[in-house]
């Protein structure tokens, strides 16, 4: 799976950690949900800021709004307190710019591999015609392009994860949001897909945001790691993973990189049954 993706404007070259200008930046970002007759406070007061090609991994506790920042970061949540921005634009609505992935990869059964890909031509009014290249050379770089015709349930839960990454990086956003998206398949399925999700978004420079509950995985794949607290969500800290990138998995066998995953660790307070 080595075929590159041509992507708008972009070098194909690994991008240096930390270089980038803001792309992403939350001022105060608070989110509090009505349940039950009360007010439930998910998220509170977080300030971040995201370079443009950073990688950048969310860890914390279940229930500390991980999820909730994403869905405000896409526009699919209102904020109930401060504000986010995405290319220097206060988010008040979804955008092509922000692509996102979630756990499940929400494929129709009735469509091809090909018609999942291209079914956001649909909403974003394009025409297919103009996009079906572009689709076939997504497709191919996530390794299935002897697959575009077949349906869904042909496929293995990694390839069609691999469906769900060609769906949103055929319409070449700025952020990638991703939520959980490899936690429910297998340890070598989720390890193939976190290096060629790495591969694929260092050579379009796309910047990630990547909520899991894996710390080695969190530590593995980005450039910083941010810590939450338990609700009301809030930045503990951020930890710096200054690992050289490309990444492989002689990468985990070092010292430094179990070093890192003490210390989100120790930021963390605990384990909260991460690994």
């Amino acid at each position: 799976m080595t075929a590159s993706i041509p992507m708008r404007g972009r070098g194909a070259t690994p991008r240096p950690a930390g270089l980038g200008a803001p792309i992403v930046t939350a001022k105060g970002l608070s989110k509090t949900f009505k349940l039950g007759g009360s007010d439930v406070v998910a998220l509170r007061d977080v300030d971040l800021e995201i370079r443009k090609g950073e990688f950048i991994a969310f860890v914390g506790p279940s229930g500390c709004g991980k999820s909730t920042f994403l869905n405000m970061v896409a526009g699919l949540l209102p904020a109930s307190g401060g504000v986010a921005h995405v290319n220097g634009q206060p988010v008040t609505e979804p955008s092509r710019q922000v692509g996102f992935m979630f756990q499940t990869p929400v494929l129709l059964p009735w469509r091809t591999v090909e018609k999942n890909v291209l079914m956001p031509a649909e909403v974003f009014g394009l025409k297919e015609a103009d996009i079906r290249d572009k689709a076939r050379a997504v497709i191919d770089a996530v390794g299935l392009g002897a697959f575009v015709d077949a349906y869904p349930r042909q496929l293995s839960g990694g390839m069609q994860q691999r469906v769900a990454l060609a769906r949103v990086l055929t319409y070449e956003p700025d952020v990638l949001l991703m939520d959980e998206p490899f936690g429910a398949l297998d340890e070598f399925t989720r390890e193939a897909m976190n290096l060629e999700l790495m591969r694929i978004t260092q050579a379009a420079g796309i910047t990630v945001l990547f909520v899991t509950h894996n710390i080695t995985e969190a530590v593995f794949m980005s450039d910083r790691v941010v810590v939450m607290t338990p609700r009301p969500g809030k930045v503990s800290g951020i930890v710096d993973i200054d690992l050289e990138r490309p990444r492989t998995i002689d990468t985990m066998q070092k010292q430094s990189f179990s070093d890192l995953i003490f210390k989100v660790r120790g930021i963390l307070g605990n384990t909260h049954g991460d690994h």
